[in-house]
């Protein structure tokens, strides 16, 4: 028969289930049902403190959940209990234990009698028969729990790992619904524009306000050296951002390797590095997704809170989402960037070719295959009083001022039919004006071997032309000036020594019709002895028509 003290008993532990049971009622974040029944099981089942460790899947071990009542110092030790109880755990079996402080199979006993731990009672968290926790109380003088009280706290232990449960199903059920709303505001933002520093600083800023967390970064691969570097933070001191490489931590192995990675007790987690500096910047939990684009991983977005938080499956599933869309808008940025660098050198390779162009003094002309002018440099706009916007695009046939001679094809013609290069002198009517142009049509191929331009370099060479006639004919007045010096030469001896004895028979004769024909003769040889002078000193000539077809030369 039940005793008056039993019922009594039982009636406390109804009143204590139903206001556990009414608490856990009036909340649905599961964060906050855990910091509820660490705070109010003490006061209600007269114990000194109580803690609540979530089982980290990832690492299958008990994180930090919710704790009352201990210091920071204990409750950050490496190992919870002996490996005889967290077995018994494990199999969904209650442990209690007094003399804690003093146990010889728990190394952990000297900071259990600093913090005057003496009683723990741990109890399995469980849900649809998995574990998913471990509540744990805690009393600072020796106490044997009864089996009553045992059986009481796993009755309570199972109804938190209901309310854990539930709330965060209902968590994540809110969560989809704002987080679907959310991830097409942010596919909206980060896809409205092309600069990545842009859409990078978006995604960081706007993230952990929508998640209610901390901070956010965003670390991309460098192609150059295939190392993470730093590209947007929000939310984080520049001391903490410097604090260095956090290339050898797990969590970014994980996560280079596609994986998300949820790391709940970051101060004290193996899988990240810099447990001081992650103290002093207040960081209690870090999730880390990776950025692909496409299938390539290109980065790694980190999410960091000031609270112990057990990141749900949509809110993992959200990060992701946002990652994925912000690789996406990365990969059209970079991909923009390339175009636009691939412009800028063009342009660059064009103004480079027309400076080069225009420095030349000989005009220029491109065309395509269709005739339609595509380039000129400044010498031929110049010599043509032409505007580039008037002469791009226009028939090549309209904007020529030279014309082919008559009865030839056109050598740019020639030139598109066969590909080879053409180089001719051509004595051309150009505005009215008899010119010796050279022109030189060279043919520019595209990949299939096609000509797609032909490049027209005309040379005025009119002057040159005029040189080299007037070189002609200095060559051809030298000749003739040779050739008469030469011949009054040679006529000059016999001529002298026949005027010389025609005078002197002049002199003998004493009959006067033949002095007369004598001095006729004189006279004569006294004009060829002038002529041959003359032909001595010429500088010039001048042909003249003499008999018939016979011409002649006047000398100067």
């Amino acid at each position: 028969m039940t005793t008056v003290t039993d019922q009594q008993k039982e009636r406390a532990y109804l009143e204590i289930f139903q206001k556990v049971a009414r608490l856990i009622s009036m909340v649905l974040d599961p964060q906050q049902v855990m910091d509820l029944v660490v705070r109010r099981l003490p006061e209600l089942l007269e114990v000194d403190a109580a803690t609540i460790r979530l089982l980290d899947a990832s690492t299958n071990t008990f994180v930090l959940g919710a704790a009352h009542g201990l210091s920071e110092e204990y409750l950050s030790r490496g190992v919870i209990d002996t490996r005889d109880a967290m077995e018994m755990i494990m199999q969904g079996r209650p442990v209690a234990k007094t003399g804690f402080d003093v146990d010889p199979h728990y190394q952990h006993s000297d900071e259990a009698a600093r913090e005057g731990i003496k009683s723990v009672l741990s109890l399995p968290i469980v849900f649809q028969d998995h574990i998913i926790g471990i509540m744990r109380l805690l009393t600072r003088k020796n106490r044997s729990f009864t089996p009553m009280e045992i059986s009481f706290s796993m009755t309570l232990a199972e109804q938190i790992g209901v309310a854990i449960s539930n709330g965060r199903l209902f968590t994540e059920m809110e969560h989809q619904v704002d987080f679907l709303k959310e991830v097409h505001d942010i596919s909206r933002l980060v896809n409205s524009t092309l600069d990545l520093t842009e859409i990078l600083q978006t995604i960081v800023d706007k993230l952990p306000k929508i998640m209610g967390m901390k901070a956010c970064t965003i670390r991309l691969l460098q192609p150059e050296t295939n190392q993470l570097e730093l590209a947007a933070a929000s939310g984080l001191s520049e001391e903490y951002l410097k604090r260095g490489s956090i290339k050898k931590e797990n969590s970014i192995f994980m996560a280079l390797k596609g994986e998300a990675v949820a790391v709940f007790d970051a101060p004290n987690d193996p899988r990240v590095q810099y447990h001081e500096s992650i103290r002093k910047e207040g960081i209690k939990s870090i999730l880390a997704v990776p950025i692909k684009k496409g299938t390539e991983i290109i980065g790694v977005l980190r999410l960091l809170t000031t609270e112990h938080h057990c990141f749900t499956a949509s809110e993992v599933t959200f990060a992701t989402a946002v990652a994925e869309e912000g690789g996406s808008a990365i990969r059209n940025a970079l991909t923009f960037q390339k175009i636009n660098l691939l412009f800028n050198q063009i342009e660059e390779n064009e103004r480079f070719l027309q400076t080069i162009l225009d420095s030349l003094q000989d005009r220029i002309i491109v065309v395509d295959r269709k005739k339609r002018v595509v380039m000129a440099n400044k010498r031929f706009l110049q010599q043509e009083n032409l505007a580039e916007n008037d002469l791009l695009g226009s028939p090549y046939a309209r904007i020529i001022p030279w014309e082919n001679r008559a009865g030839q094809p056109c050598p740019v013609d020639l030139v598109l039919a066969t590909g080879d290069r053409l180089i001719r002198t051509d004595h051309l009517s150009v505005q009215d004006q008899l010119q010796w142009l050279e022109r030189s049509i060279s043919p520019i191929f595209d990949n299939a071997g096609r000509v797609e331009y032909v490049i027209e370099t005309v040379r005025d060479i009119t002057s040159l032309k005029s040189l080299e006639q007037e070189k002609l004919e200095r060559e051809k007045l030298a000749g003739v000036l040779e050739m008469a010096g030469t011949a009054a030469h040679e006529l000059n001896s016999p001529l002298f020594a026949a005027l010389g004895t025609a005078q002197l028979l002049r002199d003998d004769m004493e009959n006067e019709g033949q002095q007369a024909e004598m001095d006729i003769i004189i006279r004569n040889m006294r004009s060829m002895a002038a002529l041959t002078k003359k032909m001595t000193t010429m500088t010039g000539f001048t042909s003249k028509e003499y008999v018939g077809d016979a011409r002649i030369i006047e000398f100067h």
